[in-house]
């Protein structure tokens, strides 16, 4: 397959058709080659109309379905998405670089996540029950819904953001990050197997497709994640318009070790958390803070365990970290530890690129640094982990939340009531005791302060696909 995949065409998919791209096609790179292996087609301004107009078209009818059919709808894509389950990780290896183990849990995942969607139920709120009035609050969906998802995790955002909006009985015009369009492109091709034609529309391009969608008259709400400056940029874009808006923007999470901590029990979870995907995950632990009784003793088992990653391309056997996926990521990982060594920091493993081709950075681990050091205050989304001394825990809070992102953070600790104290006084929008990065497709997930609004999974996630409709019954005199 791996020479099937650069030989294959991906096209749009618009009205339930694929056609090709009417601005020529985009190189896709290889992040672990750093060269092209494959192309995906350029969507023209004209086609994303035409991918908008085939969604409202779909809206007219999709909007009046049952719960039965668009939960039996989900049911059927899950079964396709299962079903090529193969192809799908393996795309994900060639355009993302992840391990084709994790490669697999995310196709996985997205099944799962799939199904558990369609269970959801959207709810009729009774307010009012007398013998004069009966007041219902009801749920309807919005219309067309305008996805703009990252390169990180090309399938399961993807996911995240198609299948509650089906879900709620609006339609999706989708555009997935050009540096890795080629899942995307797949996943509606086989939507498009099962459901009606216009129901899910992609189109694929450059920065200036996202602009358009964003302010397009016929697209009701975005829903985005990425980065804060672009999230910002399509705030602005859809003001004149009025558009419903769920923005999963930047992260900058921070981990506090309180003292007295298993460190030897913690150790393996610190890491796996901050290193999920190479840290190119927006809720990813991006700074550990240690009390300074046992900052040696942490720093050591992290080194111990980023010695045990293979780093290489994730279709080789054995392999546990692969590469960054683009080359300005790569930069700027690149950039961020030269910066922190120039500051006087400890680079205790890591800390330069591997030879050969590719973007490859192995898992890094930065000590004697602190805030006020670009590797702390900003988001680095690569291999490396800052960490930070602090003598108390009122300091490490306030060091904490001394970041403008807000997403998520999280307490390591053996008393869990301490935990849970220092807990409530982060300023994120999810805090984990003992754990970190971890979304669950029954839990509301969302950010506060510069790291967005609104929340997705789960039923408070569904509810922003629609817009609340009020039924006032005036009972007749008996």
């Amino acid at each position: 397959m791996y020479e099937a995949l650069a030989k294959r065409t991906s096209t749009l998919v618009i009205d339930g058709r694929a056609v090709a791209g009417e601005r020529g096609t985009l190189p896709v790179i290889d992040p672990a080659l750093g060269e092209p292996f494959a192309e995906c087609p350029s969507a023209s301004s004209a086609q994303l109309d035409a991918a908008v107009a085939a969604a409202n078209r779909a809206f007219a009818q999709w909007q009046h379905s049952s719960c039965e059919e668009r939960r039996a709808l989900l049911l059927k894509i899950a079964d396709r998405i299962e079903h090529n389950a193969p192809e799908l990780a393996e795309i994900i290896v060639r355009e993302q670089g992840k391990p084709l183990a994790l490669a697999q849990m995310e196709v996985g995942g997205a099944v799962a996540w799939t199904r558990a969607t369609a269970a959801l139920e959207l709810p009729v709120e009774v307010i009012e029950d007398s013998p004069t009035k009966r007041i219902e609050l009801h749920r309807r969906p919005l219309g067309v819904v305008g996805s703009i998802t990252p390169w990180n995790w090309p399938l399961m955002i993807a996911v995240w953001h198609i299948m509650p909006a089906l879900r709620a009985g609006n339609t999706v015009v989708i555009k997935p990050s050009e540096l890795t369009p080629l899942n995307t492109l797949r996943l509606v091709e086989l939507i498009a197997e099962v459901a009606p034609p216009g129901l899910v529309n992609v189109v694929a391009g450059g920065s200036a497709i996202g602009r358009d969608m964003s302010g397009h008259a016929g697209i009701r709400k975005i829903v985005f994640t990425g980065s804060t400056p672009t999230g910002q940029d399509i705030m602005r874009n859809a003001a004149g318009t009025l558009k419903r808006l769920t923005l999963e923007l930047g992260g900058n999470d921070a981990g506090i070790v309180l003292p007295g901590a298993d460190i030897d029990a913690i150790a393996e979870g610190v890491f796996q958390s901050a290193f999920l995907n190479m840290g190119q995950t927006c809720a990813a632990l991006k700074r550990l803070y240690v009390h300074e009784s046992q900052y040696e003793q942490m720093c050591a088992r992290l080194v111990a365990v980023a010695a045990r990653q293979k780093v290489g391309n994730g279709l080789e056997e054995g392999v546990s970290f692969g590469p960054i996926q683009n080359r300005d990521q790569f930069e700027l990982v690149c950039e961020l530890v030269d910066d922190a060594r120039a500051a006087g920091a400890r680079i205790l493993c890591g800390g330069e690129p591997l030879p050969g081709k590719g973007y490859f950075y192995p898992p890094t681990i930065v000590a004697d640094v602190t805030d006020g050091t670009r590797l702390v205050d900003e988001e680095q989304f690569g291999p490396v982990l800052p960490v930070i001394r602090y003598a108390t825990v009122d300091e490490a809070v306030l060091r904490a939340n001394a970041s403008d992102n807000g997403l998520g953070g999280s307490v390591w600790s053996s008393d869990i009531e301490q935990a849970r104290a220092v807990a409530a006084r982060l300023e994120c929008g999810t805090v984990w005791i003992n754990g970190h990065a971890e979304v669950l497709p029954h839990c509301p997930f969302g950010g506060c302060k510069m790291s967005g609004f609104g929340v997705e999974f789960g039923l408070e996630g569904l509810l922003e696909y629609t817009r609340p409709q009020l039924f006032n019954i005036n009972r007749p005199a008996p």
